[in-house]
């Protein structure tokens, strides 16, 4: 065996019992015929003890679990790099990466900081009891993904909708992440603008009740009137009595209750937008989108600086939907937001990959913002020869 893999094998082995592994994440499969795709390593209380629960993430949108014990993650560790080439692993006291080159025939480790060490000074978070609460990704044998059409009666999720059931799965642990950024108390309001076929809407909905074990409102708003009526059905098949669907343009819509989070998947061009600023006006606490297609700037792009790219009819493509998507989160920031951009999915699944996310500062100060908006009114005057709509008036 390879001296770096076991090295790296007792890295996480000593994390692990030391309490200190935030996750370990073994993905880039040896075998490209292999079932496994990726396995997320994370701590867990079972039975008063930790253990690293193992989330394998397999073709077909399958997803299995296994607990391994404090005494046989080096085993576990050596045995699965058999077949991955790349494992990271992350703690409260540094880092560790393993990376095995394609003929498996060398490995190389890098570690930041002191992965394997914890001292009084590290601030180690309370492990989450397994026993209590679990939290799992969809199965596939959710009443709603059957009735959507996404899956079969068995569970199995269909061929054709592999995309979408890992777009919304994907979707749904960002949610989860954000829960932070949300009262802690009471009832969420959610609102799905642009909601469409209401994937996102019902795995958003059962991430929110099911896993978080939240109340929840969810605000469902399309132009589609076939649709809304489609959905609305499906909701009372499944119980889901805090599904609320409203046929209607969303600029129009007047939520019961300010929505604590908006959320959209795949807004067409411009109304991705249109889905930002309704978020804007409701101050909603955390904002998370995916845009779709990205047409407005690339029509009305006017800046010379950049015309040797914007001449070539694909970079210029490439070029606007970058720039889009930036003016579009310094938008978010003028108004008074930390945000950041990341992949939804793997890329090769589908191009419209990037999830723009919003969460809301606790305090913004007036030289904050007048410094924020004057960024983004001088990137898009660059970008599109003239100055942007005024933000929203803030609340």
């Amino acid at each position: 065996m390879n001296d770096n893999i076991l090295k790296f094998a007792e890295i996480t082995s000593a994390s692990v019992a030391a309490g200190i592994v935030q996750n370990i994440v073994f993905h880039s499969p040896s075998s490209k015929a292999s079932e496994v795709l990726k396995i997320k390593g994370t701590l867990k209380n079972v039975s008063s003890r930790k253990i690293l629960q193992l989330e394998s993430f397999l073709t077909e949108g399958r997803v299995t679990h296994e607990n391994v014990k404090t005494d046989e993650v080096i085993l576990c560790v050596t045995k699965l790099m058999e077949s991955f080439r790349r494992a990271d692993l992350v703690t409260y006291s540094g880092s560790a990466t393993l990376m095995i080159s394609k003929k498996g025939d060398r490995a190389s480790l890098v570690t930041h900081g002191k992965p394997a060490e914890i001292s009084s000074e590290i601030k180690v978070e309370e492990l989450p009891d397994n026993d209590r609460k679990k939290h799992h990704l969809l199965s596939g044998e959710e009443k709603f993904l059957f009735e959507l059409g996404i899956s079969d009666k068995n569970g199995r999720v269909r061929d054709k909708m592999q995309a979408k059931f890992r777009q919304i799965n994907r979707f749904c642990e960002y949610i989860s992440e954000a829960e932070s950024r949300l009262p802690k108390d009471g009832t969420l309001y959610v609102a799905d603008l642009c909601c469409g076929k209401s994937y996102l809407s019902f795995a958003a909905y059962h991430t929110i009740t099911e896993v978080l074990n939240r109340e929840c409102v969810m605000y469902c708003v399309d132009l589609k009137r076939s649709v809304i009526d489609y959905c609305a059905d499906i909701a009372e098949k499944c119980g889901f009595e805090g599904m609320k669907f409203t046929c209607g343009n969303i600029t129009e819509f007047v939520p019961d209750h300010r929505p604590n989070m908006v959320i959209s998947l795949h807004a067409c061009d411009t109304a991705t937008d249109i889905v930002l600023e309704c978020a804007l006006k409701y101050r909603a606490e955390v904002i998370l989108s995916t845009p779709c297609c990205h047409h407005e700037l690339s029509v009305k792009l006017d800046c010379e600086p950049l015309s040797f790219i914007a001449d070539k009819p694909l970079l210029r493509q490439k070029l606007c939907t970058a720039a889009t998507d930036a003016l579009r989160l310094m938008r978010l920031e003028a108004a008074g937001y930390d945000t950041d951009a990341t992949e939804l999915i793997d890329p090769e699944n589908t191009p419209k990959n990037i999830m723009l996310r919003g969460y809301i500062k606790k305090s913004f100060s007036d030289s904050q913002k007048e410094k924020a908006e004057k960024a983004y009114t001088e990137a898009y005057r660059f970008m599109y020869g003239y100055d942007p709509t005024p933000l929203p008036k803030l609340k």
